[in-house]
C-alpha cells in the first residue's frame, strides 16, 4: 500500500525561522547518524522517516559517511525517498555535509574544493535528488585557505546542488570569518550546525552570540547526549544501546556514577513537568530562541513518538532553570 501521510501532521510541530533567511525549521529535525545505515534493519528506519514526517519533522539530515558502512545511510535514505517521499519533496528539507575522511587518498577529506564538489554529486547520487537543501562543510580546515572553503560552497549553490550552505563545528572566529567570506560572495551562511547539551555548553561561550549577531540559524546535534540524557541508562547499560554498540558514538567511559547522579535528579525534574528527561533535555536546549531547531537520533519509533512530545511544552519556569543549573553545577 502506497504511504500517504497524517493529514494534520503540521498541527502541533513549531516552525522556527532559522536566523534572518526566509526560511523556517522545525524545532525537531530527524538526523540520521545512527540506525538508518547498512548494518541497520531497513524496514525499521523507513518506519522512523515515515513517523518523523507523519508529526511535522520535515528536516532530514545527512552526511556523506553516515552509515556504516559509510554513504549506506544516503542509500538507504535515497530508496525511502522514491518510495515514500517523491511526491512531498517540497514539503521536505534534506541536508548533506562533506569534511570527514569518505574515500582513500588527499581528496577523499577535510575541506578542498575538489572534495566538497566530489562529495556533494557522489551524494546526489546516492539519494537520488536533483540537489539538498542545505549542505555543509562538516568541519574546518586549517590546512585549506578559508576561500577555498567558502568558495566551493558558493559554487555548490550557485550551480543549483544546494538552496543554502552552511558550517558545521566552526568556532565564533572561524564562524565570522566563513561568514564574511560568504557575504561577499553573495552567498549568505544559513546555518550553523554545533554540538549542544546539558552536560555540552561550549557554544554558550562566543558562538551563539556570533550566530545572532550574524544572523544565522542553528541546529543542535547530540542535545541528548548520544541519549545519556535519556532514562536509557538509570540502570546500566542496555544491550541494544549506542554505548554497547561496536560502531557507536557514545563511549560506556561516558556512564560515570557522577552522571548517572546528574541523570537521576534531571529525570526527577522532568517527572515532576510530567514529561520524560529527553524532553526535558530538548526543552532546555529550545529555551534559547537562538536555536532553530534540535537534531534529534532515534532507533525505533516510540523514540520520535518522545520527542515530538516536546512541542506541547517547551517552555521552563526560572524556578526549573535555577533546579537545572544546581544540578548541572554538582
Amino acid at each position: 500500500m502506497a504511504y500517504l501521510p497524517r493529514e494534520k501532521r503540521y498541527e502541533t510541530m513549531e516552525f522556527r525561522r532559522c536566523g534572518s533567511s526566509g526560511l523556517k525549521l522545525p524545532i525537531i529535525s530527524l538526523g540520521l547518524w545512527h540506525n538508518f545505515g547498512g548494518v541497520d534493519t531497513f524496514e525499521n528506519s523507513r518506519a522512523m522517516i515515515r513517523h518523523a514526517f507523519d508529526n511535522g519533522i520535515t528536516h532530514f539530515d545527512l552526511a556523506n559517511n553516515y552509515g556504516p558502512p559509510p554513504g549506506s545511510a544516503e542509500e538507504n535514505f535515497g530508496l525511502i525517498f522514491k518510495s515514500d517521499l517523491t511526491a512531498y519533496r517540497d514539503e521536505l528539507i534534506i541536508s548533506s555535509k562533506a569534511g570527514y575522511r569518505m574515500w582513500p587518498g588527499p581528496y577523499g577529506e577535510w575541506g578542498s574544493r575538489k572534495y566538497l564538489v566530489a562529495s556533494l554529486d557522489q551524494s546526489l547520487k546516492r539519494m537520488g535528488l536533483d540537489y539538498v537543501d542545505i549542505f555543509y562543510s562538516h568541519r574546518p580546515d586549517p590546512d585549506t585557505p578559508m576561500e577555498e572553503t567558502m568558495g566551493a560552497l558558493d559554487f555548490i549553490v550557485r550551480s543549483g546542488r544546494a538552496l543554502y550552505a552552511g558550517i558545521s563545528s566552526y568556532s565564533p572566529e572561524q564562524t565570522k570569518q566563513a561568514t564574511s567570506i560568504l557575504r561577499e560572495m553573495g552567498t549568505p551562511c544559513l546555518i550553523h550546525q554545533p554540538s549542544y547539551s546539558m552536560l555540552n555548553r561550549r557554544i554558550e561561550d562566543g558562538l551563539l552570540g556570533t550566530l545572532e549577531e550574524e544572523g544565522i540559524g542553528c541546529i543542535v546535534f547530540c542535545p541528548l547526549s548520544q541519549g545519556l540524557l535519556t532514562d536509557k541508562y538509570l540502570g546500566g547499560i542496555p544491550e541494544d544501546s549506542r554505548a554497547a554498540k561496536p560502531h557507536g558514538a557514545l563511549s560506556a567511559d561516558s556512564i560515570t556514577p557522577e552522571n548517572i547522579d546528574r541523570i537521576k535528579k534531571l529525570n526527577d525534574i522532568a517527572a515532576e513537568r510530567g514529561q520524560t528527561l529527553a524532553q526535558l533535555a530538548v526543552a532546555w536546549v529550545l529555551r534559547n530562541k537562538g536555536v532553530t531547531s534540535a537534531l534529534m537520533g532515534a532507533s525505533k519509533v516510540a523514540h520520535i513518538e518522545d520527542i515530538v512530545g516536546v512541542a506541547a511544552k517547551t517552555d521552563i519556569s526560572a524556578e526549573e532553570l535555577a533546579a537545572i543549573e544546581e544540578v548541572l553545577a554538582d
